[in-house]
């Protein structure tokens, strides 16, 4: 009998010690977050309000993160390392009115054709629809709005109302807003005009009015096999809400499937 008790000793013994090294390999193996963002007087100061959410979303000790932060005219654009998004597992997108070289457009549509998620910030609407002359080497990419986030570019709402926020009430239990609360903010960044949502399954998240005129604010689709998750916010000071910061935290751990 003691050989039996010694041999089911051995055996649980190394059968704990996979699971923690299985564990402790789990641990380390963390979900590789890449920001891509542009900076230019027209895009809300997103070079200086992702570096701090990216370092706060790194801070929660789930995610590896890397903030790409690209240089040139916005009609001759380049993200430096962008080969990284081919290990990338979530693109988080605040780009404006970009054109890359055709190189980099490809491992971003690769990227994304493979099902990469995405999640995309206020100007993402007009990330790639360039004005002016492309150069040969470079490449625009208008079809990005509504064939990745299925919408429009329509136009923005009077500066001066802003925009009030609120829960979508069909949606009020999706994953992603569970830390959005109160369930209402003002925005100090004027409204977007996005309808009508070109993809019938769309899954409004919030709304924003700004006077008479309402229109989606935040949103989740599938483009392909990617998870999307877009939102018209991120003016500066909507990082200092914390509902902001939580939809964001919460999309990112959407997009990614957690």
């Amino acid at each position: 009998m003691r050989p039996v008790l010694i041999l089911i000793t051995l055996v649980l013994n190394l059968t704990l010690a996979r699971a923690e090294l299985l564990s402790g390999q789990k641990a380390v193996k963390k979900p590789h977050v890449v920001f891509l963002i542009s900076e230019d007087s027209l895009n809300y100061e997103a070079h200086l309000t992702m570096p701090v959410f990216a370092k706060m979303l790194e801070k929660k000790g789930k995610y590896k993160v890397t903030v790409l932060k690209g240089k040139g005219p916005n009609n001759a654009f380049s993200f430096p390392g962008l080969e990284i998004l081919k290990k990338a597992d979530l693109v988080v997108l605040f780009s404006r009115r970009i054109a890359l070289p055709h190189k980099e457009m490809k491992i971003l549509k690769d990227y994304l054709g493979q099902g990469g998620p995405l999640v995309a910030i206020r100007t993402g609407n007009h990330a790639f629809t360039t004005r002016g002359t492309v150069g040969e080497d470079y490449q625009s990419w208008p079809e990005f709005v509504p064939e990745i986030l299925g919408c429009g570019n329509r136009g923005y709402g009077p500066v001066a109302l802003g925009t009030d926020v609120t829960v979508a009430p069909e949606s009020a239990n999706h994953p992603i807003l569970r830390g959005f609360k109160p369930t209402q903010f003002h925005s100090v960044g004027n409204i977007y005009y996005v309808t009508p949502l070109l993809d019938k399954e769309t899954n409004v998240l919030l709304n924003g009015k700004a006077g008479n005129e309402v229109q989606p604010v935040a949103w989740t689709r599938n483009a392909g096999k990617s998870r999307v998750f877009y939102t018209t916010l991120g003016y500066p000071t909507d990082f200092l809400e914390p509902q902001f910061n939580n939809l964001l935290m919460g999309a990112i751990q959407w997009a990614i499937g957690k």
